[in-house]
């Protein structure tokens, strides 16, 4: 079995019901565009939502441009899954393909611009309030610079963790799972 899968291959086996398209984005991508057809599990969640997949049947992960998917068709291969593709391009190559997508009536910024606000807001706030009320205010702007230079030399993005668990990032009852990476 081929390891990729082009978009149309895709809409063949979803048309004749040959397969179990798995998303592996997180929710809020997942709400704002999503092929009808796919079912949500979150990359960070795979592991351990794994027993909710066939093992008898097809199986085509695919994400936003193949990368994720690529991990999670690693982690489906060890976990026993042996008929697994990767959508090649991701979503966006569905969309190039002229194939139609689908999107949640509940609308939300993705979490890496949610970081952006956020960070931003206190680096203003921190400048503001050092030049009009305390010096000492600058260390909340100190703050975020540390912040920022943590998640770019770990990949770990504490704000991005904090924020995928509030609530208006939640789809169906759902987090965003696990953001490791700020620019996931």
């Amino acid at each position: 079995m081929q390891t990729q899968i082009t978009p149309a291959e895709l809409k063949q086996l979803i048309t004749e019901g040959r397969c179990h398209l798995v998303d592996v984005r997180e929710p809020v991508e997942h709400a704002e565009e999503h092929i009808s057809a796919a079912r949500l599990i979150p990359l960070g969640e795979l592991e351990k939502r794994a027993s909710e997949l066939p093992k008898d049947k097809s199986l085509v992960i695919h994400c936003k441009s193949g990368k994720r998917g690529t991990k999670a068709q690693e982690k489906l291969k060890q976990l026993g899954f042996d008929q697994v593709q990767n959508l090649e391009g991701g979503i966006e190559a569905w969309k190039a393909a002229g194939l139609p997508v689908a999107s949640a009536d509940k609308k939300v910024f993705p979490l890496m611009q949610q970081v952006q606000l956020t960070i931003g807001t206190g680096v203003l706030t921190g400048a503001a309030l050092s030049l009009t009320v305390h010096p000492y205010w600058v260390f909340l702007s100190a703050f975020f610079g540390a912040g920022l230079m943590l998640a770019g030399s770990t990949g770990w993005c504490g704000l991005a963790i904090l924020l995928s668990k509030m609530p208006w990032n939640r789809v169906s009852g759902q987090s965003c799972g696990s953001a490791k990476n700020c620019s996931a």
